[in-house]
């Protein structure tokens, strides 16, 4: 058990270590990430010792359950795929620049609209896209405009990790917790929509409270242009994407599991991309781009760290903490203790932890726990950088852009945040069980 638990100690801290500092290693023009090496490595040692017997890991690796993390990987490296191919092809700054357009010279009707837009597209995307693909571009526009860019830019990152909780694909934490369990993406829709409005309106008062005085000042209109050069590539990308979305919401009915739908569907968005560009003779530069910000790093670090937690199953550990938390106010709990662990050990991690701890609740307090778990793994990402990759690649670009937006400015506006917003997401969640 102790080696179990220190493996899992020694994992977490060095992916919040390795994050908060960036390290990376260049080979060449190639920058890799770092942060799952320990990880990988304690894995190792874990398997050598036989903490986690092998025959163990091919039975969840390769067996047909929907433990699987294999079947994980392929929804989200899937989705990440399609969403990543939609930005390099112009079109989230062609939306940005509509939107920017409509909001003539009110930093107000710019700040409701650029709202609206980014939370509709993370619905059908993910988070992480949509802060790296916003967030520069939100930058560019502000020094252009003259005007202060952190109400935009902080607004961007706080729609993109609310509305991630509306579909199962918004965000790794959602998948990997949703899929380990069983639930289907048309009952994750039915259960996580009320509270993902709950928790949109109280941020978004929220934001417009902390930001008022600045989006009084008028704004400079927008000359900004976005011009599509291949307009064909760019509807196989939404026409794609669309397509999944429905199948996903019909796959429980037809018999189709989710990671095959994402798998199929990246395929063919990623096939009539190469035809539509090869038709117009143009060069497949947007597709290399699109494999080159994949997030491939993901998937060591994500076998690893089910390595690890199948170690702390197997010692009891996980079964040692359900049953403190095991009771009727387990929504609660986990809601609260989910969010607070994000900011510890990183969502990603902590969702991997408590997968294992979940899965040794009783069955009448079991999804109610699961659902919590997730808006625990998207809220608390509000509160720290610490708490998601995707608010360390969004203060890093902040960053860059010289933007003045320190680690503690985030932590500031985050409590304010997280606290009302977290407590509106597990009542509505409450609410959805009430009914």
């Amino acid at each position: 058990m102790a080696l179990s638990v220190s493996m899992l100690c020694l994992s977490c801290l060095s992916v919040v270590l390795a994050t908060a500092f960036g390290a990376k290693a260049h080979i060449g023009k190639v920058h890799i990430r770092l942060y799952w090496v320990v990880p990988f490595v304690c894995a190792v040692v874990l398997l050598a010792t036989g903490e986690v017997p092998l025959g163990q890991i091919e039975e969840q690796f390769f067996g047909d359950s929907d433990m699987n993390p294999l079947k994980t990987l392929a929804i989200f490296l899937s989705m990440s795929a399609m969403s990543v191919y939609l930005d390099k092809v112009g079109f989230f700054k062609y939306l940005a620049t509509r939107v920017m357009k409509h909001a003539g010279t009110s930093q107000i009707k710019l700040f409701i609209l650029l709202y609206l837009i980014i939370s509709a597209v993370t619905i059908f995307t993910s988070n992480s896209t949509i802060v790296l693909t916003f967030t520069p571009f939100i930058c560019y526009f502000a020094k252009n405009s003259n005007i202060n860019p952190v109400p935009f830019v902080f607004m961007a990152y706080v729609a993109a990790n609310t509305w991630s909780m509306f579909l199962v694909i918004g965000n790794t934490t959602n998948v990997y917790i949703a899929t380990y369990f069983g639930v289907e993406f048309i009952e994750y829709v039915r259960m996580m929509a009320l509270p993902t409005v709950f928790a949109a309106v109280t941020s978004f008062a929220l934001l417009f409270l902390i930001f008022r005085k600045d989006l009084k000042e008028p704004l400079q209109a927008s000359e900004l242009e976005v011009t599509i050069r291949n307009k064909p590539a760019l509807i196989v990308g939404v026409t794609g994407l669309g397509i999944c979305t429905l199948l996903l919401i019909i796959s429980s009915y037809i018999g189709l599991d989710m990671w095959i739908v994402c798998l199929c569907s990246a395929a063919a968005v990623m096939t009539g991309a190469v035809i539509c560009f090869l038709a117009k003779k143009q060069s497949l530069l947007p597709l290399k781009k699109t494999a080159k910000r994949m997030p491939w790093h993901l998937i060591p670090f994500l076998l690893s760290m089910f390595v690890v937690v199948l170690s702390l199953m197997n010692n009891g550990v996980t079964e040692a903490i359900a049953s403190v938390f095991d009771n009727r106010f387990s929504l609660l709990s986990f809601g609260a203790l989910s969010a607070g662990a994000s900011n510890l050990m990183n969502n990603l991690p902590m969702s991997m932890f408590f997968v294992g701890i979940l899965s040794a609740v009783s069955e009448p307090n079991l999804m109610q726990a699961v659902f919590a778990t997730v808006i625990g793994s998207n809220m608390g990402s509000l509160l720290t950088p610490v708490a998601s990759m995707s608010a360390m690649m969004w203060l890093s670009i902040v960053k860059h852009k010289k933007v003045k937006f320190r680690f503690i400015d985030f932590v500031k506006k985050g409590v304010i945040i997280t606290l009302p917003t977290l407590g509106a997401a597990l009542g509505g969640l409450a609410l959805m069980f009430a009914l």
